[in-house]
């Protein structure tokens, strides 16, 4: 049996984020994790470049049941903060669209950092170790029981991750943990996750994959998100739609807008007027692909006419077909290919300051296990940096 001060269950973001900063505070910190590598969802993540954060990050880019419980540790622990941390380790990053930045090399070098971090702090890791009970102690604190190991520690962090991309080990640990010591636990879904259509819709697109669309997509709720879409073999994936099925019920519409940078009914109208003799194929294939245009003529959506052919009525239809077009989807590709879970161990039961089960002394939850899920494009990873460093400052 050994005995520490620090139990983190999970070498992911959070975890080891957590570890290095409670280490660095003079705490004994043993992370146990049951992959054979730390940070393995870090190594896959933008496309293994790793989106690390975003320049853009706040409360209103995260979903929760309590919007107010990111206020805290995103203000305490911000991008810049975390930039710095990577500056002062000399990693090479870029920057792209709406705010995000990542590795030039590979996301191996953000692993690195945590690591070395951790070593700094004198931090140790434990890898293939599967977490079998955790128990509370008559005398307080917690014991840990591993496959090979019996931890006794005053504190245990809970940073196991969510269910998505089970071929990694996700597993439900961390929310049995939590309903273990009677915390409540939000249901859970795939989120960031590609559609997958009805056989019907799957029929008329067949041959589009590949193809991709910069449009606005919105959700029957109203929330709206401006990039691109692209077909697959079998649904609908791109930033815009991973951005939505966070916000998208079984049932659904998604509304997208095709084109919206320009007056479509307007356009229209002056094809009409000053290159009638065209096709309406031709000219809609001028600003949209040639493939997905063909499709929507095939099964009637586009009529197959010349522009000079349009009445003012096809033309009113053919805009809100472009600018409304509404698609089902049947559902998601579930846990599989989601970057994040939806829901988890509930907010309400938790400090926003420390983390810390409020039920529960020295019993503690962070990153993708609790409910908070951020935007598409390292929102999540800023959070898993706030609230391990948060959790850290007090474990």
């Amino acid at each position: 049996m050994q005995q520490v001060d620090v139990v983190v269950i999970g070498a992911g973001a959070a975890g080891l984020m957590c570890a290095a900063q409670a280490g660095y505070r003079g705490r004994k910190v043993a992370v146990v994790d049951m992959g054979k590598k730390p940070g393995r969802k870090i190594l896959i993540s933008g496309g293994g470049r790793c989106n690390f954060t975003n320049e853009n990050a706040s409360p209103a880019n995260y979903l929760c049941s309590n919007p107010h419980f990111v206020k805290s540790c995103l203000s305490r622990y911000t991008q810049q903060d975390f930039i710095d941390l990577v500056d002062r380790h000399g990693l090479q990053y870029h920057h792209k669209t709406l705010g995000q930045l990542f590795c030039d090399n590979s996301a191996q070098d953000i692993v690195d950092i945590l690591l070395t971090e951790c070593e700094w702090a004198g931090v140790s890791i434990h890898l293939r170790q599967e977490v079998s009970s955790i128990s509370a102690l008559p005398e307080g604190g917690y014991q840990v029981q591993t496959s090979t190991l019996t931890l006794q520690c005053e504190s245990v962090v809970v940073a196991s991750g969510g269910l998505t991309m089970p071929k990694l080990g996700a597993t439900p640990i961390g929310y049995k943990i939590a309903e273990q010591f009677g915390l409540k636990v939000l249901p859970t879904t795939a989120a960031l996750v590609p559609f997958t259509l009805h056989d019907h819709d799957k029929a008329r697109f067949d041959g589009l994959s590949g193809v991709s669309v910069d449009c606005l997509v919105t959700s029957e709720s109203g929330v709206q998100f401006r990039e691109n879409i692209l077909f697959t073999h079998r649904g609908l994936s791109g930033p815009a739609i991973l951005q939505i099925s966070s916000f998208w019920k079984s049932g659904e519409y998604v509304s997208i807008n095709l084109l919206p940078d320009l007056n479509v009914a307007e356009q229209l109208h002056q094809w009409r007027n000053e290159q009638g003799q065209k096709s309406l194929k031709n000219l809609l294939s001028t600003i949209l692909p040639k493939r997905f245009i063909e499709a929507l003529i095939e099964d009637k959506s586009i009529p197959d006419k010349n522009a000079n052919q349009l009445s003012h009525t096809e033309i009113d239809q053919l805009a809100q077909t472009l600018t409304e077009w509404k698609i089902k989807p049947n559902g998601t590709e579930g846990y599989r290919t989601a970057e994040v879970t939806l829901g988890g161990v509930d907010t309400d039961e938790l400090s926003s300051k420390t983390f810390e089960a409020k039920k529960q002394k020295g019993l503690y939850f962070i990153g993708e296990v609790t409910d908070v899920t951020g935007w598409l494009g390292g929102y999540n990873f800023q959070y898993a940096w706030s609230c391990g460093w948060a959790c850290g400052q007090v474990v």
